[in-house]
């Protein structure tokens, strides 16, 4: 009864200070490294360790791009990294035709790939040769549909899932995707702890719907490959996404000059544990799962006090005039 008491106090405190949550605990600022460089001592018990590969590509060399990353996955190992994460769409680079037409679009499409052919399964392989998670990313070709995907391997090389990007942008090749179903969690098993992660990509940490999703599906973890400048604004969103859900956030960035890194993990609290600057290099940090667990199971915010039986809008298609959009291809956004 106590207990149940001193929780509701907080709950008031909190909800009825000028300001809300924000006043009650101040979220910190988005600048600078906070953690560690972890080097090689293993990772402490209770923690996961995340390895960010802010890499520069080969342009779209496939080859070229799969040795690099294969070289990072080995770094990472030999860091004691239980999972590394590659920026959006790393077999071609995210790169794409500047003018688009049928034959540029038909030729960045044939550099699609299977997510069972030779690209990807290298990377379950390496997973399970490196005992290491890794979560490799592509332009996948699906029953002849071009997606943006990402698939998280274990460390024993199974396959725990294969996200593809719901929020496909409007511009350029990204209209050309077909946008992904479902937002799947999947537990990942250390061989210390086993965590439940989840994925999201680029456009899809701008819609508060995407990490809620994944919070209801049970995510401890929000990986999100990504490609594009992370500002100010951005990087507040993303703290916000893990912060009113109770998840840690994993973002990884290519450098500059592509873009401009900021590579970050956010704790479920709001904490910011890790960020890059923008050039080259593997972040390596550690995830203190007992702080994470924590901080979910006290915390007002997550699923704690939800009323979905209320959200029936959210369901709905909003046909507002003021947010109508058509792609690049002028077709109308879903």
């Amino acid at each position: 009864m106590q207990t149940d008491l001193l929780n509701r106090r907080l709950f008031l405190r909190t909800a009825s200070t000028a300001g809300g949550l924000l006043a009650a605990a101040t979220l910190p600022a988005v600048a600078g490294d906070v953690a560690p460089d972890v080097k090689s001592v293993p990772p402490p018990k209770g923690t996961i360790r995340l390895a960010l590969m802010q890499a520069l590509p080969a342009a779209n060399d496939q080859d070229r791009n799969a040795a690099i990353a294969e070289s990072f996955c080995r770094q990472a190992q030999q860091q004691g990294a239980d999972l590394l994460i590659m920026p959006e769409m790393w077999n071609i680079g995210y790169r794409g035709p500047a003018d688009m037409n049928e034959a540029t679009l038909d030729a960045w499409a044939a550099q699609a790939v299977d997510a069972a052919g030779p690209w990807v399964e290298r990377f379950r392989r390496l997973a399970r040769d490196l005992g290491m998670g890794i979560a490799a990313t592509y332009l996948e070709c699906k029953n002849g549909k071009l997606r943006n995907s990402v698939s998280l391997f274990d460390r024993r090389g199974k396959l725990l899932f294969t996200y593809s990007k719901v929020h496909t942008c409007a511009f350029a090749f990204e209209a050309a995707l077909e946008p992904g179903a479902g937002w799947p969690v999947a537990p990942l098993d250390t061989g210390r702890d086993i965590v439940q992660v989840g994925a999201m990509i680029c456009f899809d940490r701008e819609f508060p719907e995407s990490a809620r999703s994944l919070m209801v599906n049970g995510a401890e973890i929000v990986i999100t490959p990504n490609a594009c400048p992370l500002d100010p604004l951005r990087l507040a969103q993303f703290q916000i996404r893990g912060f009113e859900n109770a998840m840690t956030m994993a973002m990884t960035n290519y450098p500059a000059p592509f873009h401009n890194g900021q590579s970050i993990v956010f704790a479920a609290d709001g904490r910011l544990v890790k960020q890059c600057d923008e050039s080259e290099q593997l972040a390596v940090v550690d995830v203190d799962l007992m702080d994470l667990r924590e901080t979910r199971s006290r915390t007002i915010w997550g699923n704690a006090w939800r009323r979905p039986s209320r959200y029936g809008d959210l369901a709905k298609p909003a046909d507002l005039p003021v947010f109508r959009r058509t792609n690049q291809h002028d077709i109308p956004v879903e």
